[in-house]
């Protein structure tokens, strides 16, 4: 009970440190990165720890075979680089091999196959920036396979209301259905064949001992990708008409490229490349930096109205934008721009919202919309809903250590996407490429090669020059919008991190979703229960068609946002109390 005469600002006390602060989807997760940092390690070691931990404590919405994509602040270089950590898609495929074997459609499970990312971009970041040996980082994830973890109520739940999907299996349903029942809260969790393959990697790094640090770490890598591990992957997915070959996993390697900023009133937001759809974040962001957002008053109708309106912008140039820019010229310095946010804002009617997803605009003529195309909400062609995929998985941590480097990731593809487990091996392929279009010419289409347009999507801060803040989100197209508001609570609206992650959220679902097929709700506007009635109404009245989800709502939860104070070192963090997310520090 609050103190009489005070407010409940937030249901979580604020951790705080200034050694080290990890915010995680999972409180062995967490314990796994801090007890890294207190044995000396930097964040980039305690992420790995961490990102390893969260693939088998969270193995429905990550894995260790599945993606990792990661954006980092290097303190001693004063640098933010990426680690894309997605997969491509194999050789053989292509939309015409969809179209010809599978009618146009994107199938569930092995045919969305893509090469393993997050194993390569753990070792990648662990060689390149890290301090530690793999086994060093390893453990934890390793005693938590071997050992067991307490069946907590968030993967419970998932196993209970997707047993068919997890049943389809039978290597799936030896694990996560053990007994032939979902396991129940307090049940004790095993995954043995994982830590066996993990332990596996241990050894072969330390057999490779002689080539140093970095050479025993990639030799590891190598098992995976062109050795005894890479077979069983391969025999296994060809043995049930997948497409992946030796020469795809041989030849695949992670990508360092560099991020996607703008400033938004002094703080320089990066997000990861438009091979994701982090891009969206900043560009609504600086389409919204014309507003007093402040003024407005946190979560009114004004307000949300605003943000679900830049958002549906955005949302409408990842549409026709967007692609792995290895195969799309992407104008992605144009979208990023002073001059084009500020023609796109001119969409915005403060009274009126669009009735469907806006028109796409014309970054590289810097033009509000492309020619032809309608201007305003009232010149909208109206669109009928269409079924399909919502929502996502997908889990999220981030560490900032006492240097001030920061290792901000959103590992995803669990099982929960429909891939089969590789018999003895508890891992499982990324089905991301059920993220891409079965459209020629789309940006997001499929392509030999190809990285499909990834929805997670991590971001960190700075303030001139100095690491502030690392944030990120879950839920496929509910990312960008929810670290969008977290980003906001905290900056505009003055919330500590653990107020910014609980405060009630709201999501637009005015655009064609990221998943396979896309559904698409022209003008919904979906708000927590804790939303006011007096917002729901003004949204109401300015035409968005509003739908309500409970009070605290787990469908997009998991959410986690670390501030540094660059004056005096304090970290502070906050985790999202919807589910089993935890900060811890020292």
């Amino acid at each position: 009970m609050p103190v009489p005469g005070t407010t409940l600002r937030s249901f979580r006390p604020q951790i705080q440190g200034v050694n080290g602060v990890v915010v995680s989807s999972h409180p062995s997760a967490s314990m796994a990165g801090l007890d890294v940092l207190r044995r000396g390690g930097n964040a980039i070691d305690a992420g790995v720890a961490v990102g390893l931990a969260l693939n088998i404590v969270h193995a429905d919405d990550c894995g260790f075979l599945g993606v990792a994509p990661t954006i980092m602040y290097l303190a001693d270089r004063m640098e933010v680089t990426t680690i894309d950590g997605l997969g491509v898609w194999p050789k053989a495929a292509s939309v015409e091999y969809f179209q010809r074997n599978h009618n146009g459609q994107m199938p569930s499970g092995i045919p969305r196959a893509l090469t393993p990312g997050a194993a390569d971009a753990w070792f990648t970041a662990l060689a390149r920036y890290g301090t530690m040996s793999f086994a060093e980082v390893v453990g934890p994830a390793i005693a938590l396979a071997e050992q067991g973890f307490p069946m907590y109520r968030y993967l419970a739940d998932r196993l209970r209301d997707a047993f068919d999907l997890y049943a389809a299996w039978p290597s799936n349903a030896e694990i996560f259905l053990a007994g032939g029942r979902a396991p129940t809260v307090g049940e004790m969790f095993y995954q043995k064949d994982a830590a066996e393959t993990l332990a596996q990697l241990v050894a072969v790094e330390d057999a490779n001992r002689a080539q140093g640090r970095e050479g025993a770490l990639m030799a590891a890598r190598d098992f995976v990708y062109k050795g005894e591990l890479a077979q069983k992957i391969v025999s296994f997915y060809q043995s049930q008409g997948g497409l992946l070959t030796m020469a795809d996993l041989a030849e695949y390697k992670v990508r360092i490229e560099p991020p996607v900023t703008v400033n938004y009133h002094g703080y320089d937001l990066y997000c990861c490349g438009p091979w994701c759809q982090g891009p969206l974040l900043p560009q609504a962001l600086k389409i919204l930096e014309g507003f007093d957002l402040k003024a407005m008053g946190h979560n009114s109708a004004e307000y949300i109205h605003a943000a679900t309106q830049a958002l549906n912008l955005a949302f409408a140039d990842r549409e026709q934008y967007i692609g792995d820019p290895a195969f799309v010229d992407v104008p992605i310095d144009e979208m990023m721009s002073e001059a084009y946010a500020k023609e796109r804002r001119t969409l915005i009617d403060p009274e009126r919202a669009w009735p469907v997803m806006p028109p796409a605009g014309d970054p590289r003529r810097c033009r509000a919309t492309l020619d032809g195309a309608p201007r305003s909400p009232a010149e909208a062609v109206p669109a009928v809903a269409t079924a399909g995929e919502e929502g996502g998985g997908t889990s999220y941590f981030g560490v900032i250590d006492n240097d001030g480097n920061i290792f901000s990731s959103t590992p995803s593809e669990g099982m929960k996407g429909g891939g089969p487990v590789i018999p003895g091996t508890g891992l499982y392929l990324s089905q991301r490429g059920g993220q891409s279009k079965l459209q020629d010419g789309h940006p997001a289409s499929v392509a030999p090669g190809k990285r499909p347009r990834l929805t997670p999507a991590p971001a960190l801060v700075l303030r001139d020059g100095q690491p502030v803040m690392a944030l990120g989100a879950h839920g496929g197209d509910h990312i960008p919008q929810g670290t969008l508001q977290i980003f906001l609570n905290v900056v505009e609206f003055g919330m500590d991190p653990q107020e910014a992650v609980e405060a009630a959220r709201f999501y637009s679902y005015n655009f064609p979703s990221s998943g396979f097929p896309s559904a698409n709700r022209p003008g919904v506007v979906r708000t927590e229960g804790r939303i006011s009635q007096e917002a729901v109404d003004g949204l109401q009245r300015r035409g968005h068609t509003v739908e309500r989800y409970p009070d605290w709502w787990e469908g997009s939860a998991l959410y986690g946002v670390i501030t540094r104070n660059p004056e005096t070192g304090v970290l502070q963090g906050g985790a999202d109390p919807r589910c089993e997310a935890y900060a811890v520090g020292y």
